[in-house]
């Protein structure tokens, strides 16, 4: 570890000496100028942020009394990475403008990403309806109602190869958001590639692949936590050998954000899921730098700007110390936390839709400051429906003026060396190892999981939050004030003959595929399962026999079983 020059330690040592003539003259200042022109202000109230975080009136360098330049902030693409991965961050390549998309039938979807290709977009990223997330097909009773509802419907290899036709997928990269049958679908993206003559070794993307944070937040959960565990690494596994250039799991705080988590609980719970995926990784056998380089983040951008800076600073310090100290990769690349971000769709309201273009802007613009490699910035519209073409436009362009107008990506971390910001970096840093001890002395993520630790922890900080906006203490512009009455503004509506268009090629698919073959293969991932191989190439070999979704979840489950969750009080 760098420590730096003689010459800055002298600096430092000085600094420290005059902390405490800095803390008297504060108090001072506060008890003789700040308390008596507060007097004269309306009554005085706590100022928290969105997670109920004390927020002090001033900060100066006795907030700091230990800091050190080189141990805890450096320079960007230096350990401990606060200020970034990279050397250059944003001036020398700009984030990835990746707006999350999908919608009714593969061709509807394939039509929209066309268009935000056309308009400017650099990545793709793919919505999944409800069944696909589910694991059944759209055919299936579970799927009556939902079908091309959220998500685009995908039920086996013919659907996904209209979804990227005409897309070369050795230029593109694509994020998919899926999860507990994410190895299936991935295996389906491989098997379109090949179609499209582009070797695995080439594509690049990620699938969320994220497993914990389902049984913590979003519950489109179907195998035990134990199975599914074991098909991530699998997962891990194969990409590092066969599909070198991508990620294999996004490790998602978002989710756990949008169930009401506060900033640090998302920050401590996703780290350590993270870590929980790593020990499973080493007990498979992997080398720790094998494969954590292909390791990414998926964080959520809230409204509180400057708490959501420090958020994504401290993680990347946090993941930088654990992956060298704590599990002793050697490469650099494996210290990086590279992750995209998503504008909080939970902070968005239907009341005065239009105000939901400023919050998305602040929420990218934290973001952008906090250092993302990649961005999806949420429509206006997407407390009603899917978001139209027009919202959809205003939100890239919102990142476009970002990048190209602002200034903000002129200099690498901006706020580096505040005394507010870092402070808070620190802070968050601190609470969140705390929330990581805590969890490895239960025994890790998944015992956590089983026992409903951090469960109960997001259920009662959404409880707080909902108290706090009853009681006005926290203001939702529009819903607890500065009300008024807004016209209804335009649509996306998913037409009835989606379902009926989709149920008609899967019934094609059914009937024109080689049964036998279909069969066989089935049989074998069944058998492979049992035997605790790895299973993608057995899911390869399913999905390009066109055996449906559905047909592959099932026969999974008669393996590994399907779980139910606890109930947890």
């Amino acid at each position: 570890m760098r420590t730096g020059s003689r010459k800055e330690k002298s600096r430092v040592k000085e600094r420290r000496q005059k902390a405490p003539d800095i803390k008297r003259a504060y108090e001072s200042w506060k008890r003789n100028k700040y308390s008596k022109a507060l007097e004269a202000c309306a009554p005085p109230k706590a100022f928290t942020t969105v997670s109920g975080r004390k927020i002090k009136e001033l900060y100066t360098p006795a907030d700091l009394p230990r800091f050190d330049f080189f141990r805890d902030l450096n320079f960007p693409g230096e350990y401990p990475f606060t200020r970034g991965i990279h050397p250059t961050m944003h001036r020398g390549r700009p984030w990835t403008m990746r707006q999350f998309s999908g919608f009714g039938t593969a061709e509807d979807t394939n039509k929209r990403y066309k268009y935000l290709l056309a308009h400017g977009q650099t990545g793709l990223s793919v919505a999944f309806h409800l069944p696909t997330l589910m694991g059944v097909d759209s055919d299936h009773p579970l799927a009556k109602g939902e079908v091309g509802k959220c998500g685009v419907a995908i039920d086996s290899l013919a659907d996904m190869e209209v979804l990227f036709s005409g897309l070369p997928l050795d230029k593109i990269t694509t994020s998919m958001t899926i999860n507990a049958p994410a190895a299936v679908l991935w295996a389906m993206y491989i098997a379109v590639a090949e179609k499209q003559g582009v070797s695995p070794k080439v594509i690049s993307g990620t699938i969320q692949n994220d497993i914990l944070k389902e049984y913590i937040a979003q519950k489109t959960f179907v195998f035990p936590p134990r199975p599914s565990m074991k098909l991530i690494v699998d997962t891990f596994e194969y990409g590092a050998k066969e599909v070198p250039r991508w990620n294999t799991i996004s490790i998602s705080g978002y989710h756990i954000r949008e169930a009401g988590a506060t900033a640090v609980q998302e920050l401590a719970f996703t780290l350590r899921d993270g870590i929980e995926y790593v020990i499973w990784g080493l007990e498979r056998g992997l080398e720790i730098d094998e494969f954590a380089p292909r390791l990414s983040y998926f964080f959520n951008s809230h409204n509180d700007f400057f708490e959501e800076i420090a958020k994504f600073r401290a993680a990347r310090t946090i993941w930088a110390e654990v992956m060298r100290d704590r599990f002793g990769a050697r490469s650099p690349r494996s210290w990086w936390l590279r992750f995209h971000t998503q504008t909080s769709g939970v902070s968005l309201v239907a009341q005065q839709p239009y105000n939901n273009v400023v919050r998305v802007a602040i929420q990218a613009l934290a973001a952008v400051l906090g250092g993302t490699q990649s961005l999806h910035t949420n429509s206006l519209d997407e407390t009603f429906a899917l978001p139209s073409e027009d919202a959809v436009t205003i939100a890239l362009r919102t990142q476009q003026i970002l990048a190209h107008e602002s200034g903000v990506a002129n200099t690498i971390d901006p706020l580096g060396g505040s005394y507010f910001v870092e402070a808070l970096t620190k802070e968050m840093e601190r609470e969140a190892k705390d929330y990581i001890k805590k969890i490895d002395h239960m025994g890790g993520m998944v015992r956590a999981i089983e026992l409903g630790f951090p469960q109960k922890e997001i259920a009662d900080s959404a409880y707080w939050y909902q108290k706090a906006v009853d009681a006005k203490e926290k203001i939702i512009v529009g819903v607890n004030a500065f009300e008024m009455e807004h016209e209804p503004i335009p649509l996306l509506e998913i037409d009835k003959a989606v379902a009926r268009q989709q149920l008609v090629r899967l019934q094609s698919v059914r009937k024109n595929r080689e049964q036998a073959a279909v069969k066989k293969t089935l049989a074998n991932l069944k058998k492979a399962a049992r035997d605790e191989q790895n299973l993608m190439p057995y899911l390869l070999k399913c999905v390009k026999t066109y055996a449906s979704l559905g047909e592959i979840m099932d026969a999974l489950k008669d393996v590994y079983g399907e779980y139910e969750e606890p109930v947890t009080f």
